[in-house]
């Protein structure tokens, strides 16, 4: 299984932290962080990311931006707003987010079997 690329984005370092501290806490999951708009765009290039996380300290108008960037080239991208909070509160948000996206994308397979359709069989029970 793949790991879960966290890219957390915002300016409030305490914030960086306990995300950071979620990577260690989770084997699954690993976290890039970013301070600016710039840099969250050049980690999401670099990265296979599957989780935008907007961290407060970061504007409206440029988690707006981002979000139409990250969106555009990877339209499955999970984005997330966190104000402060504790840090189980985080980690339920983005474990609920993946587990909605992990069913939304499970493939459904469906089929009728009309094999004997026209075997002309028949069989009369009494």
């Amino acid at each position: 299984m793949d790991k879960i690329t966290i890219l957390t984005i915002g300016r409030n370092e305490g914030m960086q932290q306990i995300a950071k501290e979620l990577a260690h806490s989770n084997a699954d999951w690993e976290v890039v962080a970013a301070s600016t708009d710039e840099e969250a765009i050049e980690k999401f290039h670099l990265y296979p990311v599957d989780v935008a996380l907007f961290i407060n300290g970061i504007r409206d108008e440029e988690e707006r931006k981002l979000t139409k960037i990250f969106k555009h080239q990877h339209p499955d991208i999970i984005i997330i707003r966190h104000e402060d909070g504790p840090r189980d509160l985080l980690h339920d948000q983005i474990r609920e987010a993946l587990n909605k996206r992990s069913k939304e994308n499970k493939p459904t397979v469906s089929f009728v079997d009309d094999a004997l359709t026209n075997a002309g069989l028949n069989i009369i029970v009494q």
